[in-house]
Parts: C-alpha cells; sequence; structure tokens
C-alpha cells in the first residue's frame, strides 16, 4: 500500500477516534516547515483548546521524545513519526479515562499495525518490519492488528526476548521493562 493511502486511512482513523473521544489534537496534520514549526504546533495545540502553559508542557513533552529518539519528526503538536512507526502524546489536561477508553481496554488499531498504549497514555503505532528501541513506561495496552500469525517480540535491556504475541489479538502488559520492540 502506498504512503499517501496509509496517511488518508491514518487520518481517518484519528478523526473518527477524536469524535468518539471528544476533543483532541490533530494526529496527522501537515509538517511546517522550518523554522516556524514550533509557532504552527503551538497555535495547533491553541485551536484545540490547550493554554498556553499546556501547549509549553505539551512541546516540552514532544521534545522529550525527538532528545530519546533524534531520528523523531514532529508530524502536529502531539505526534512523531519515529522509526517503525508513530508515537502520540496526550494533550496535557486530559483525563486517564480520556487517553484509555477503559483499564484493559485495547488501542483501536489499523490493519497490520502493533498499536500500544503505556501508562502515561502514550499511543506508539508500529507498521514497520524491523527492531526498534521502546520508551514506554508504567502498565498499559496493546492491539497486536498484524497478519494473522505475525509474532510481535518485545525484549529486556540485554536484548534477550522477554515475550512475544501472536497477532491477531489484544492485552495488556508492563512497558516499564520493555526496552525494545520488534512488531513483525
Amino acid at each position: 500500500m502506498k504512503r499517501v493511502s496509509f496517511r488518508r486511512t491514518a487520518g481517518l482513523m484519528a478523526a473518527a477516534a477524536a469524535l468518539i473521544a471528544g476533543p483532541t489534537l490533530s494526529a496527522h496534520a501537515m509538517a511546517p516547515a522550518a523554522p516556524g514549526g514550533q509557532r504552527t504546533y503551538a497555535a495547533q495545540a491553541r485551536a484545540a483548546g490547550l493554554t498556553e502553559q499546556q501547549a509549553g508542557e505539551l512541546q516540552r513533552q514532544v521534545d522529550a521524545v525527538r532528545a530519546q529518539e533524534p531520528r523523531a519528526r514532529q508530524t502536529s503538536a502531539n505526534t512523531l513519526d519515529i522509526p517503525g512507526g508513530t508515537v502520540t502524546l496526550p494533550a496535557p489536561g486530559q483525563s486517564e479515562t480520556r487517553r484509555l477508553a477503559s483499564p484493559g481496554t485495547a488501542l483501536a488499531c489499523g490493519n497490520g499495525h502493533l498499536c500500544i498504549t503505556d501508562g502515561r497514555g502514550v499511543n506508539y503505532d508500529y507498521y514497520r518490519c524491523g527492531y526498534y528501541d521502546f520508551n514506554g513506561i508504567g502498565d498499559g495496552t496493546f492491539n497486536n492488528n498484524q497478519t494473522s500469525g505475525t509474532r510481535a517480540r518485545f525484549y529486556n535491556s540485554d536484548g534477550s526476548e522477554r515475550w512475544s504475541h501472536v497477532a491477531k489479538g489484544t492485552g495488556t502488559a508492563s512497558w516499564t521493562p520493555v526496552f525494545h520492540i520488534r512488531p513483525c
């Protein structure tokens, strides 16, 4: 499938999720040209109802992700492209129940994707095979919506396999000890 088609599908899914969850930030806005990008993202955050302070806190969270993963590229006020997929940060002030539908409920996930919500409400969406560093923490959920039989693997800090899951299926996990992921 072409990347354009994925973006369109992902955008429609994000819009549907926004309608269900209430006001949120756009998950896949067009990336503005530098150097005015930060101002555009701040304006996007304010347009979504965040205060100046909340918009600043959200940008600090985005910057922290970029510091941990230098290849990350900000694509909206709360979304970054990362190696293998995307990460979407919850907007400051969102309640836990709005970040996670309910305890143990897995994140909606596109066909062929591995989606994770960590204990902070950060959503990870992996759609490329590979071996990736993972910075999720706390208890959360996953939705392994890849092709049936595809095995997602989760690794310790030393690279040894901690556990795995065969698609298709959902579940809960403690992400704090997971340091690396191989979606497929």
